[in-house]
This record gives structure tokens, C-alpha cells and sequence, in this order.
């Protein structure tokens, strides 16, 4: 029911709704209602609200596998075919950039589980405040850390800069 009434006012204001995660675990009548969602705002050209319901980023590179290796048995594709970008195709958020930054709160510092493979080149902000606590000026305080920061994409800061060290 929060569902119906939420996709009413997203509709309402161009929002498109998308759900990524195992459906499988939740109730066929609650898949329904994400479908039918789904469906109800994938013609919005606002902003795009993505909501992770029982997603983890084990399950989606595991997922992303197994359908590579149905298409490699089916002869769809060769096993030489898969590299990075084939594999990346084939994970929940394929069509969208990998994030910048990744912002956890609560205190926490680690990832626990979510969006493994996109994250990778993430820069990754910690902070001691709980979620309803995070407010704009602690979203500026990440952003200007972010900002401070050179990225490197997996390489040294030799490497990056160019430096023969």
C-alpha cells in the first residue's frame, strides 16, 4: 500500500522508479507491485529513484556470471568474449556510470556487500552520522573531501602523475 501511494507522487513529479536486487525473495504480490511501478514510471524524464531491496553485490556479480556462462554453454558467446566490460554489462546498474563517491554512515567502515564491482574506483567517505542525522552540510564536508582527492583508478600516485619511480 506505501508502494501505491508512494508511485502516485513520484508519477506524479516525472520521477522514473527502479528496484534493483533479487526479487525471487520477496512475495509474488510485492513483485507485482515493483513491476507494475516499474512500468508506471519508466516513460518519467526526471530524475531516476533507484531503490535496493534485497541486493547485495556478491549476488549481483554471481548473477551476472551465471548468465554469461548460459551464454557461453548456449554458444551465444565464446568464453574469450568475456572480459570487464562484458562482464560489467551483465550487472544490475549496467546502464548507468560507476559512482565517484561512495558515502557510508552510521560509522561503519566498510562496504558491507553493496555494489562490490561498481564501486572499485570509488573514493570513499565514512562518517560517524546515522543516516536520518546526514544533512547538507555533512554532504558538502564529503563532497569537499572528495574533491581534495586525486583519483588514481587503481593505479599509484607515481603512475597516475606519470612519474618513472
Amino acid at each position: 500500500e506505501a508502494l501505491d501511494r508512494e508511485v502516485e507522487e513520484l508519477h506524479a513529479n516525472r520521477v522514473r522508479l527502479r528496484v534493483i536486487g533479487n526479487r525471487q525473495r520477496l512475495a509474488v504480490r510485492l513483485q507485482q507491485r515493483i513491476a507494475e511501478a516499474e512500468a508506471k514510471t519508466a516513460g518519467n524524464g526526471g530524475l531516476c529513484l533507484q531503490v535496493a531491496v534485497s541486493y547485495g553485490g556478491r549476488w549481483d556479480v554471481v548473477e551476472a556470471a551465471k548468465r554469461l556462462a548460459a551464454q557461453a554453454a548456449s554458444g551465444a558467446i565464446r568464453a574469450s568474449d568475456i572480459d570487464e566490460e562484458r562482464f560489467a554489462a551483465e550487472l544490475q546498474l549496467a546502464d548507468l556510470p560507476d559512482p565517484d563517491l561512495f558515502i557510508r554512515t552510521g560509522g561503519d567502515h566498510r562496504v558491507s556487500n553493496f555494489l562490490l564491482w561498481n564501486i572499485a574506483y570509488a573514493e570513499l567517505y565514512f562518517t560517524d552520522l546515522l543516516w536520518p542525522d546526514f544533512d547538507a552540510a555533512e554532504l558538502q564536508r564529503a563532497i569537499e573531501d572528495f574533491t581534495g582527492r586525486e583519483r588514481r583508478f587503481g593505479l599509484t600516485g607515481a603512475q597516475a602523475s606519470g612519474s618513472k619511480k
